[in-house]
């Protein structure tokens, strides 16, 4: 029976790391909870479009995340961007079908490469009220002033950060960071998911500069949104005193329609 392979992507990282690797190779999934949400919104999708689980054909959906240079000849793109700290010669497809991307930054290095892209923006974490109903009750109970989510390389680099109590580590499960981050007033961090999944619910969210990320997706991120500039703040401290960036001015409506429901019809 063909299938639709929702990509994830999601690598194992050894359990003991530095030079212990050695003597306990042991891996598990890094299980970023931004990486994992493609394959859940694509599937609660499926579900409410009242789509069978066949496909029409074997194919593999690209969405949630700067995943691009991991997509093959004939992948379906719905959402996804590029990864500005990726060489665009690692990008060894030449041809793609396209049905919506991140922004324009992602838009125009396609189209560079003589790939036909519409003009439909948008990360698939944007349309999470639309499909994930328990969390929308969820944001109307606030229990956190501030949550602060660092991209999982930031954490990497300053583990002290795992000790403030406001922290939020992005691999302590799907749906601890959701909960968490639609329960909070404000949330900042280098975190591109958290900052999105925060807008997605109208709490104020703001970029706080991260030492490793290119800038690439965020300013992807803000143009496919309405936003031609942003301004990350600093340090963490100092986006708190900011407050959030002015919301999204986007219709999740052209995305939501570039939804590939033929894949299973």
């Amino acid at each position: 029976m063909p299938e639709v392979e929702l990509f994830s992507w999601n690598p194992r990282w050894p359990v003991w790391p530095g030079r212990g690797k050695r003597f306990v190779p042991i891996r598990r999934p890094v299980n970023n909870f931004g990486d994992l949400l493609g394959p859940m919104i694509a599937e609660r999708l499926r579900r409410l479009a009242g789509l069978p689980d066949e496909a029409s054909k074997a194919s593999r959906l690209l969405s949630v995340g700067s995943i691009l240079h991991l997509a093959e000849d004939g992948d379906v793109i719905w959402g996804s961007g590029v990864n500005g700290k990726i060489s665009p010669d690692s990008h060894g497809f030449s041809f793609l079908d396209v049905r919506a991307v991140r922004g324009p930054l992602t838009r125009a290095f396609l189209q560079s490469r003589g790939i036909s892209v519409p003009q439909v923006f948008g990360d698939p974490a944007l349309l999470l009220p639309h499909v994930a109903p328990e969390l929308r009750s969820a944001a109307c109970h606030k229990r956190h002033g501030v949550t602060i989510v660092p991209n999982l390389e930031d954490l990497r680099r300053h583990g002290s950060l795992r000790l403030h109590p406001n922290v939020l580590n992005p691999r302590s499960g799907l749906r601890r960071c959701l909960y968490r981050i639609v329960r909070s007033e404000l949330v900042v961090g280098s975190s591109l998911h958290a900052i999105i999944v925060a807008e997605a619910f109208s709490i104020p969210a703001r970029v706080v500069t991260s030492e490793v990320e290119n800038p690439f997706k965020y300013s992807d991120y803000y143009a496919g949104t309405g936003r031609p500039s942003y301004s990350p703040a600093p340090t963490i401290s100092e986006a708190v005193r900011a407050g959030g960036e002015p919301l999204p001015i986007l219709s999740v409506q052209p995305l939501l329609d570039a939804f590939p429901v033929d894949l299973w019809k």
